[in-house]
């Protein structure tokens, strides 16, 4: 698998579960967990846009 498919999606898998993770946390009120869901949510998008930036520059 190229490198730039393979982050993007790694970083759609990292958005989704940082989705349910802060969705859970919100309905616990847990809110440590909620911005851990939060924090993985944003890293999932930079690794999704750097997966796209690549594709771009071809790698």
């Amino acid at each position: 698998m190229k490198s730039s498919t393979h982050d993007k999606a790694q970083g759609t898998a990292k958005n989704i579960t940082g989705a349910i993770k802060q969705a859970t946390g919100k309905a616990v009120g847990n809110p440590r967990l909620e911005a851990a869901g939060k924090t993985q949510r944003n890293e999932g998008r930079i690794q999704k846009k750097i997966g796209e930036i690549e594709q771009v520059l071809g790698n």
